[in-house]
């Protein structure tokens, strides 16, 4: 029997937050040098959930010491580590930098500088609705689905909950203000899951500001019904 959504997130749910920032990303960390991986996951949870971090520290060493045994194993109840690069028999020693390095940052206050992502779990986990968006409509499959690139904003916007479309609208201009060079606007939205080139003859970035001008845009007032004679 797995464990429950509940019990699995008091046990391991920031774990699996430190964890996933890995993913594709070398487990390289020194007691004496945190990983470009740990180093976006402190940037960004310092700068959203700072209250996190104590969490994250408490379940990683807690991980390190009580690795699951056989029964765990057997029931499911456990957290099975990805394959971050390392031999089984490291993991442990890693999980124990990895709590130190937060622990280490916590203690001293040491608050990373704010900074454009710099891996892919960073860029998804500052701009995620930007990335169901794009991920979603604009994959490789997206010319089969619609005729062009508009109709697809406005299926998007027709079809989500106006507070997610605000919410993707802030996003959208949150990218656009860090006034980044025109080749990190098409690495951002690579990362963040566009598999089609923007319309012609926009650029990365021009084609954002165009999806948020038509995003913010209000919907049609046609004014109160008309009264009978």
């Amino acid at each position: 029997m797995s464990m429950k959504p509940l019990e699995f997130d008091r046990r391991y749910g920031e774990l699996d937050q430190v964890i996933s920032a890995f993913l594709g990303m070398p487990a390289d960390d020194e007691p004496d040098r945190p990983s470009e991986a740990l180093q976006s996951y402190l940037r960004h949870t310092w700068h959203t959930r700072p209250w996190a971090l104590a969490t994250a520290e408490t379940q990683l060493r807690e991980y390190a010491r009580n690795p699951p045994g056989r029964l765990r194993l057997s029931l499911g109840e456990f957290y099975p580590v990805p394959d971050v690069g390392l031999p089984e028999s490291a993991i442990q020693d890693w999980l124990f930098v990895i709590a130190d390095h937060i622990k280490a940052s916590i203690e001293s206050g040491t608050v990373p500088p704010t900074s454009i992502p710099r891996t892919h779990w960073e860029w998804h986990a500052r701009f995620p609705e930007l990335g169901q968006f794009l991920g979603g409509w604009f994959s490789q499959d997206m010319p089969d689905a619609f005729p062009d690139h508009d109709t697809a904003v406005r299926d998007y916007k027709d079809t989500t909950d106006s507070h997610v479309v605000a919410r993707l609208t802030g996003e959208l201009n949150e990218l656009l203000a860090l006034r980044l060079d025109e080749s990190d606007y098409a690495l951002a939205v690579t990362e963040l899951g566009m598999e089609v080139d923007p319309p012609r003859p926009y650029s990365p970035s021009g084609w954002l500001a165009l999806v948020a001008q038509t995003l913010g845009e209000p919907p049609a007032d046609y004014g109160p019904p008309s009264q009978g004679v």
